[in-house]
């Protein structure tokens, strides 16, 4: 392992050497290759060493063979051996100066190493050794200083020189660094500036410390005493301090414009150095405080280089180049004025490289080279070279050597010409030393990359294979890849002067092996290398910035893609950092979960996927949220009668701004425990102006709302009492109606606690007719919402107003309001009633409205009694009750919907108002016409035939009308249900039977029949037939099964069975049938019941799917059946049957025992029901007991006498009276013949009226719901009994019920 990264290691430097253009020998890898000496290691120019450590002065070497050491001291020999305090370092030219047992200042000198071996000799630099220094202080007696409030001050410092120089800052006896400002500022030599000084400024303990680097020691100046004191203050202590102190400025500080203090006069200049730092400072003094301000004059300050300190006053510009050179300006302004100082800044360059350092030579015998030393530098620098560190005109002469100034030129060299050549390049600020050796070898490639070698790229970036090679003359690289058809020197290859192939963008395809090539004169080698292009690291799913509240659970996604082959490892980083050991976070494969967030996990969380070759990484911000905290310390200010003003301190509001806050405020005075809305503010403010209310005890409290919701409400508030007054407000909603047709009722909403604005609430209550010129009438009312004033007229308009009082006077004059007092029923009725006919279901009704004085109250609307007296085709009257149409408002029309056609109908009008209806008007009468007739009642087909079948009907139910004949159409059906065409017959009205003949055999017939009156035809009512077969017709081999003769002319005959030849066999797994079929349909059902049911019992029915056969398996043993066959007709006609089998399983050895036909279950279930009644029986004689109970009457009720339902839980029936039995109701009428007659409908119809649930057909005709019996009903049950319910006919109906 050792050795594979020595490889390495050698094979970077050698890397590095042919980008360079030059080579160098690796001795580590080529064991016998000679090399000049090289330094590699040795001890800066100027050397500041610590007097109390050894002294260690680097110089390190390599070569081949390996060098031997050196040095001189101050320009001669130095011999190590002499010196028993030096030693030098085996296999090294490092010195060691042991300095426990003598003083390191006397080596202080310059150093210089020689490195040599039978190739050359290289040099070091010239090595200043010096001793860091740090003196103390002088000792000295600091006197305190007295200063004018205003004036400038300046404490020196002045720390002793030191090697480095020491760095300085200011502090107290404690230690604690003192603060500066714009006012107050530390210069560049460590003097502190007082722009003025203030009265704060006074203290005694002003000390300058000063910290050495090297020796790591602190050292600090005596305290320094100041006071600051007023003009007056200064005159009364001048006396006290003049003889032991330093007093300054004996005139008052004024204002007063900016001088400079650093630094002095118009202008100034500075020179430094090229890559150093330029810092130039300027502190004003001045009151008020001056501002300062930079200026390049000749240009722009560099931006990105320049940084100002110390409050403005210094001025850095870091890596100083050539630009940076010319004038600068700093100014220092105050609101008196201002002033400026001009810098010129000079640039001067110690010597640089332009090209960088002399590099080293390997070359054959016979090749040419150049060695080349470019440097710059100002002013400009002088170059000298030299050969093994003697002067190059003081060295043996080489004919292929030349030298041209800063260049020395190698031709056709050979073997023995190798040397170390030194470069000196100086001028006043520093100087530059290298060394560069020429080599000349003659050696065959060595390729020096390992065998085999594997480079692994990620797609789409730039792939690098190495191919390190030695050799004198340098070899030549070539590449090739997998079959070595052809080299890789084109697109997309790039190869490099060092043999490395670059492949800027690999793509999968470049994947494979390599083969380079190294030869020159001497021979060549290969080697061969493998790439791996793989698939880059991407994350598909970025976690997203999310908002939690605290306690709950944030999840960031990251799904990542990447290279099958190259690991990944997943790593979560918060803010940069590791994740908290909390067991809280928990890391998924491709998430990270926070479970009961708090405040502190907010931040930014990276999730970051490692491979070996590449990574990716995304980051989100979890945002953590919180109801805000309540809101602090409420204060009420700006107390006066009607207001207050609250401010109070917002609390912390968890990262979701505060949006609004919420004051509510409670009134212990009327509503003592109960907080109340007062007003909002927005979430900006803190303070609000509350509005109060007179005589109230108000405490406040403040509530924050942000997105999560409101705070909890802070503490509340002091109480804060406002002094009673008289109301501002009157009661509202004042109204005046009345509750009998003499009586005025005026009532209104009463104000509130906090309304009273003081104690002994009461209302005035005032009113008078508004059509009449009376004065008010007055009444004083309290602790209530109404008054009611008596002996009114009917429905007259009244003026009312009702006024707030209490204790402290009334409340400003009340609006008018409007009323009416009590009403009474109508007067009269409407007038010139008439109907006229829309349609024969539509009629619309006129009148003329009632006059409004003999309405008395508000007009509610009309009301339409109509009902059917009888048909025009039947003079039989119909008992049909009235229906009642309600019309709101002021009508004089409305449409009568739903009518029958071709009828008598009778109706009046009736207007209402609030209190009820007027009388009826004179009662019209209206006739509708004819109208379409229903459907015939019945459609029957009989003595069906070959070619022949009779059709017989019923007129229809419903003739709205005179029937004027029938229309019959017919039309063949196919098997695939596919209508023929149409024939057509017109049959008078007196017909209800037809005989077609004609049709052909054995075919299936759809009939059509309806009615037709002057309005034309009705609905038509269908029926379908299939023919007798032809039995000569030979293409059937089935046998034909004719229906047996109709002896009832009047009866459906039964089409013609498709069935055949039905047979029943019986088997361990039931019966098996089977049959013939030639019929069309596709649905053949199996049908059986037991043979001695009786006729209520249902076929059960089972299908066969198409065939011919059915094994019948859930008949049971020993009982028989009847079984046929069965086929649904076309459109749920009725059904095609075969003739019936019997069918009977034997009984199996075991017999199963019918539970419901034994005696003893029988006889069970009697007793039970006669357990039941007699339960019942007792249950209506102990409630019989009881004697009269009462009954709720209702006055001008009109209600039916109709049996009242049983109650569930106890038995009982509704309410009734014992001795009232046979009586009838009161509020019934009852006509002569004993019954009692239903009272007049009151149901309306919503579309023409008000209050019903009425609809219309899609032809127009109306359904509706009525309070009276329908015809249909009242035609099937006749008219109810009269008789009124008891106990004995409730017995009586259960008895036959039971």
């Amino acid at each position: 392992m050792m050795e594979r990264r020595r490889m390495d290691a050698a094979l970077m430097v050698l890397l590095l050497g042919h980008l360079a253009a030059a080579l160098e020998v690796p001795l580590d890898l080529l064991e016998g290759l000679p090399q000049p000496p090289t330094i590699t290691h040795q001890s800066p120019k100027d050397y500041i060493i610590d007097p109390r450590e050894n002294i260690i002065i680097h110089c390190e070497a390599k070569g081949k063979p390996h060098p031997s050491f050196s040095w001189t001291r101050n320009g001669t020999h130095f011999d190590v051996d002499e010196d028993p305090h030096v030693t030098l370092r085996p296999h090294s030219g490092t010195l060691v100066v042991d300095i426990s047992r003598a003083k390191a200042d006397q080596y202080e000198s310059v150093y210089q190493c020689t490195a040599r071996n039978k190739h050359g000799t290289a040099v070091s630099n010239n090595i200043v050794v010096r001793q860091s220094r740090s003196p103390l202080w002088s000792k000295e007696k600091i006197k305190p200083i007295v200063v004018q409030e205003g004036v400038s001050l300046v404490l020196p410092c002045q720390p002793p020189a030191g090697l480095p120089p020491p760095i300085i800052f200011w502090m107290d006896n404690y230690f604690q660094r003192l603060p500066q400002s714009n006012r107050v500022s530390q210069s560049l030599n460590g003097d502190l500036y007082f722009s003025n000084v203030l009265q704060e400024d006074s203290r005694n303990d002003y000390i300058c410390y000063a910290r050495f680097p090297y020796t790591q020691t602190i050292q600090q100046k005596q305290p320094i005493s100041v006071k600051v004191l007023s003009l007056d203050a200064i005159n009364d202590t001048m006396a006290a301090f003049y003889n032991d102190t330093d007093l300054f400025s004996d005139d008052p500080a004024d204002e007063r414009k900016p001088t400079l203090l650093v630094p002095s006069g118009p202008s100034s200049s500075k020179i430094v150095l090229r890559g150093q730092v330029l810092e130039m400072e300027c502190i004003a003094e001045g009151l008020p405080t001056p501002d300062i301000s930079w200026t390049k004059v000749s240009g722009e300050l560099p931006a990105k280089r320049t940084h100002f300190l110390h409050y403005q006053r210094t001025l850095r510009i870091v890596n100083v180049s050539e630009s940076d050179a010319g004038d600068y300006r700093c100014t220092a302004k105050n609101k008196m004025g201002s002033v400026h100082h001009n810098i010129h800044i000079m640039v001067k360059a110690a010597p640089y490289w332009i090209s960088g350092a002399p590099r080293n030579l390997v070359l054959a015998p016979g090749e040419n080279g150049v060695l080349t030393c470019r440097a710059s530098g100002t002013p400009k620098p002088s170059i000298s070279w030299a050969m093994n560190g003697i002067p190059i005109e003081n060295s043996p002469k080489d004919p292929s050597r030349k030298v041209e100034d800063d260049t020395i030129i190698f031709t056709d060299v050979q073997i023995g010409s190798s040397a170390v050549y030194q470069c000196n390049i100086s001028n006043t600020y520093g100087y530059l030393l290298s060394n560069a050796f020429v080599n000349v070898l003659s050696e065959p490639p060595r390729v020096l990359t390992p065998a085999n070698k594997v480079y692994q790229v990620i797609k789409n970036h730039r792939a690098l294979i190495d191919c390190a090679s030695f050799g004198s003359p340098i070899p030549k690289i070539t590449w090739f890849k997998d079959s070595r058809s052809s080299t890789l020197d084109g697109d997309p290859y790039i190869l490099h002067d060092n043999g490395t192939l670059e492949i800027p963008v690999a793509q999968s395809h470049n994947s494979g092996k390599f083969t380079c090539v190294a030869r020159n004169l001497l021979g060549k080698e290969e080697n061969h290398v493998f790439l791996e292009v793989k698939e880059p690291t991407r994350i598909l799913k970025q976690p997203e910035y999310k908002v939690v509240q605290r306690g709950r659970s944030a999840v960031f996604q990251c799904k990542v893609k990447h290279d099958p082959t190259l690991p990944p490892v997943m790593t979560w980083l918060k803010d940069d950092g590791e994740l908290p050991d909390d067991e809280r976070f928990e890391v998924g494969a491709d998430s990270l979960t926070i479970t009961d967030v708090t405040e502190m996990d907010a931040g930014v969380y990276t999730c970051i996927m490692n491979t070996t070759l590449d990574h990716d990484s995304a980051s989100a911000e979890l945002t953590v949220v919180e109801r805000p905290d309540s809101p602090t310390d409420l204060e009420l200010t700006d107390q006066k009668k009607r207001s207050v003003q609250l401010t109070w301190t917002p609390g912390d509001e968890h990262n979701s701004p505060i949006q609004k806050f919420l004051i509510q405020y409670e009134d212990s005075l009327h509503h003592r425990g109960h907080w109340h809305n007062l007003t909002e503010v927005p979430g900006t403010r803190t303070t609000a102006h509350l509005k109060l209310s007179p005589y109230a005890h108000y405490t406040f409290r403040v509530l924050a709302l942000n997105a999560v919701g409101l705070s909890h409400p802070s503490f509340p508030s002091r109480m804060f009492k406002t002094e009673p007054a008289a109301p501002d407000e009157n009661p509202t909603g004042v109204e005046g109606f009345g509750t009998e047709h003499n009586n005025l009722v005026i009532s209104w909403k009463p104000l509130t606690g906090l309304q009273s604005n003081g104690p002994g609430l009461h209302y005035r209550v005032m009113w008078r007719q508004k059509t009449v010129s009376s004065d008010w009438n007055m009444a004083t009312v309290a602790n209530t919402s109404k008054f009611v004033v008596t002996g009114t007229p009917t429905f007259v308009p009244y003026e009312l107003k009702v006024q707030a009082v209490n204790d402290h006077g009334a409340a400003p004059e009340p609006a008018i309001a409007h009323g009416y007092s009590g009403e009474d029923l109508p007067v009269a009725a409407p007038e010139n009633v008439q109907a006229m006919v829309v349609n024969s279901s539509l009629a619309e009704v006129y009148w003329d409205p009632v006059p409004s004085k003999l309405i008395r109250g508000h007009l509610k609307g009309y009301k339409v009694y109509y009902w059917r007296e009888r048909s025009l085709h039947k003079h039989n009257p119909h008992h049909v009750e009235k229906q009642i149409l309600t019309f709101s408002g002021n009508h004089s029309r409305g449409k009568l919907p739903g009518l029958h056609p071709y009828s008598l109908y009778s109706f009046y009008v009736k207007i209402y108002n609030g209190k009820g209806e007027g009388p009826a008007s004179h009662t019209q009468q209206f006739e509708t016409p004819e109208g379409v007739p229903g459907a015939p009642t019945s459609l029957l087909v009989t003595n069906t035939d070959l070619d022949s079948l009779t059709l017989e009907w019923s007129p229809p139910h419903v003739h709205n009308g005179r029937i004027t004949g029938y229309t019959l159409t017919y039309q063949p059906v196919n098997n695939s249900n596919e209508l023929g065409p149409v024939e057509e017959l017109a049959l008078p009205a007196n017909e209800t039977s037809v005989i077609l003949s004609n049709l052909r055999h054995s075919t299936r017939y759809k009939f059509y029949l309806n009615a037709k009156t002057v309005r034309g035809a009705g609905p038509a009512i269908s029926q379908e037939t299939v023919t007798i077969m032809d039995e000569g017709n030979t293409q059937t081999s089935h046998p034909i099964a004719r229906s047996p003769p109709h002896k009832h002319p009047h009866r459906n005959a039964p089409p013609a069975s498709p069935f055949g030849n039905v047979s029943s066999s019986v088997g361990e797994e039931g019966a098996l049938i089977s049959w013939e079929y030639w019929g069309p349909e596709r649905n053949v059902f199996v049908e059986y019941k037991l043979e001695n049911s009786e006729g209520e019992e249902e076929w059960q029915r089972e299908s066969v799917n198409g065939s011919q056969n059915f094994m019948l398996k859930s008949l049971k043993a020993g009982l028989p059946y009847k079984v046929r066959l069965v086929t649904k007709g076309h459109h749920d006609q009725p059904l095609h049957h075969s003739q019936e089998v019997s069918v009977m399983v034997p009984a199996v050895a075991s017999r199963q025992v019918d539970i419901a036909t034994q005696g003893w279950f029988i006889g069970l279930m009697c007793a039970i029901a006669l357990l039941i009644l007699i339960l019942l029986i007792i249950c209506f004689i102990q409630r019989n007991k009881g004697g009269k109970y009462p009954v709720k009457e209702k006055e001008d009720a009109h209600t039916d006498p109709e049996f009242q339902p049983m109650k569930d839980d106890d038995c009982t029936f509704g309410e009734y009276s014992d001795n009232e039995d046979h009586k009838p109701l009161k509020g019934s009428r009852t006509p002569s013949n004993g019954t009692v007659k239903r009272e007049d409908s009151d149901d309306s119809l919503v579309d023409y009226g008000d209050g019903g649930d009425g609809q219309f057909n899609e032809d127009g005709s109306f359904i509706g719901q009525y309070s009276g019996k329908s015809v249909s009903r009242e035609t099937a049950e006749g008219h109810e009994s009269s008789e009124a319910p008891s106990p004995i006919n409730a017995m009586n109906s259960l008895n036959s019920f039971v």
